[in-house]
């Protein structure tokens, strides 16, 4: 696993420290699910298009095969 700082004007840390306590977990643990998030979001709306498209064109992707 790798680890790394940030750094975060005052004013950001506060607000990361009230959404953090508004969700009952710490700060750091915000960010590392944020990331997460961040990292795998794209990835899943990519392939739900590109499954969608596939579905929607399978008789043509055939014919033209």
């Amino acid at each position: 696993m790798t680890t790394f700082t940030i750094t975060l004007p005052d004013e950001r840390m506060k607000e990361l420290k009230k959404i953090a306590e508004r969700f009952r977990v710490a700060p750091e643990e915000l960010v590392r699910a944020s990331l997460e998030e961040l990292l795998t979001r794209p990835l899943d709306d990519f392939q739900k298009a590109l499954e969608r498209v596939l579905n929607k064109n399978t008789d043509l992707y055939k014919r033209l095969a």
